[in-house]
């Protein structure tokens, strides 16, 4: 402010005025002694609006943070900041007309270029909180040849009678679009809703199963039988089981195949290795004499007959048929987690937002889905060791990928002052024509907030008999 203080003319003290609208500052200089006059603006304005302040809006929302996050930051620093008022004002306006657009725009191109031959697609739904009270929905799918986010739609509970039918619904939806923009599905890779299984059997669509889904299921089923008594012995073949199930599925060409290796693993834990299904007749390995003869199972105990149970279920031998052979869906997990970036699960989002942050998502890992394994400055390829929950203590190798881009950023932000903020219209038609659902609380009955205040009473405040 000291350069504004002094008339640049005649050397004299100015009159100075400051105007603040965010990070927006307008300062004006008038001397009264030779009536010179200036007036500084921090940055320009499109319309009313300073460019810097929508250029944070959308810095803040299209790298999915939170503004009420940033507005901290701000003041800890001591910086101007825009009000949430404004925040809103230019998401409405601008941003999220923008992220509509451009997802449009996106999908659009790759629907057209996968509508040229049969597309393989894994499907998944994430929802906004664990059990049988999620609000929405998130039905993804996923081109598996490419690992690129090919279509998301997003259900909301009360669309189609609870959550438990969120699954289904947008596996519906997402086919219906698909078709619609002349997609032929060659198959589908999922887990194993019943739902699902029925919805694309009556749909005649070739329809596999995810393996990881398979096998956590039955881990979860051997680890409690592995803590009974007369059943330690489960635990000793818990991991060749796990890694049983992923060589079935991965070495057969059929379903009757995939069966018949997974059936072989009853008489492989008792050291027999030939068996009666002339598909699989016997063990691929070569005979070993074993130094612990504890470690098979003895016919007619109680593990084996626990463990048979398990393996050799009707519905297990169906889901292992089923089971897909190449592609699976661990990708589109991997999408579920930089979901969580954009909404995370202690944030309650409108309809409208919570479907820009998805397409964000989308965004975002579709740029870098195919980042390569980063490297020392001496070449070295970099590995880092991980230790998930599942393994109770074990560790697994995982690669380190090169840092992300956000070139998806920067294309929308340009997008925002290029075309929409001078022509608005357009953009506003398309993202209004959105289908908004109503809020869970419309059915019940709203009071009015004086007649609620009227009845309210505190237990602990309550006069004592």
């Amino acid at each position: 402010m000291e350069l504004f203080e002094t008339c640049p003319v005649c050397s004299r003290l100015s009159d100075v005025k400051t105007y603040r609208r965010g990070t927006f500052v307008s300062i004006i200089q008038k001397c009264h002694h030779c009536q010179y006059s200036k007036k500084w603006k921090s940055q320009p304005l499109i319309g009313s609006s300073p460019v810097g302040n929508i250029q944070l809006s959308a810095a803040i929302y299209f790298t999915g943070s939170s503004y009420f996050q940033v507005k901290k930051v701000f003041q800890a620093m001591h910086l101007r900041n825009i009000s949430y008022t404004a925040f809103r004002r230019h998401a409405n306006s601008y941003l999220e007309p923008a992220v509509v657009h451009k997802w449009r725009q996106y999908q659009e191109t790759e629907l057209q270029f996968l509508s040229q031959r049969k597309v393989k697609i894994g499907g998944d739904m994430r929802a906004d909180s664990p059990g049988h009270s999620a609000k929405y929905g998130t039905y993804s799918v996923m081109n598996l040849e490419t690992n690129n986010i090919i279509d998301i739609q997003l259900i909301q509970s009360n669309e189609v009678g609870g959550s438990h039918n969120m699954e289904k619904e947008g596996l519906k939806r997402s086919l219906q679009h698909l078709e619609s923009k002349g997609v032929a599905v060659d198959y589908i890779v999922t887990d194993r809703h019943p739902q699902i299984q029925k919805f694309l059997r009556d749909r005649q669509i070739t329809h596999y199963y995810d393996v990881w889904h398979l096998e956590k299921g039955l881990s979860k089923k051997l680890g409690k039988v592995a803590k009974e008594k007369d059943c330690e012995v489960v635990k000793k073949w818990q991991q060749g089981i796990k890694n049983h199930v992923y060589w079935c599925a991965t070495s057969s060409s059929s379903g009757p195949e995939k069966v018949a290796k997974w059936t072989s693993v009853v008489n492989h834990v008792q050291d027999k290795h030939t068996h009666d299904n002339p598909l699989y007749p016997q063990c691929q390995h070569p005979i070993r004499q074993s130094r612990d003869r504890k470690k098979w199972f003895q016919p007619g105990s109680k593990a084996l007959y626990k463990l048979e149970k398990i393996l050799t279920n009707k519905r297990v031998l169906g889901d292992v048929e089923r089971l897909s052979s190449r592609y699976q869906t661990s990708t589109l997990e991997a999408f579920h987690s930089v979901i969580l970036r954009f909404t995370p699960k202690s944030v309650v989002f409108p309809f409208i937002g919570m479907l820009c942050r998805l397409y964000l998502a989308a965004m975002h890992f579709n740029e870098n889905a195919g980042r390569t394994q980063a490297r020392t400055t001496s070449g070295v390829l970099r590995y880092r060791l991980h230790f998930p929950k599942a393994k109770k203590g074990g560790h697994t190798v995982k690669s380190v990928k090169s840092p992300p881009t956000y070139c998806y950023v920067y294309n929308l932000i340009a997008a925002v002052f290029d075309d929409i903020v001078p022509n608005p219209q357009p953009y506003l038609e398309e993202f209004k024509k959105i289908p908004i659902p109503g809020d869970l609380s419309s059915e019940f009955y709203r009071p009015p907030l004086t007649e609620a205040v009227a009845a309210y009473s505190s237990r602990f405040s309550q006069e004592q008999p």
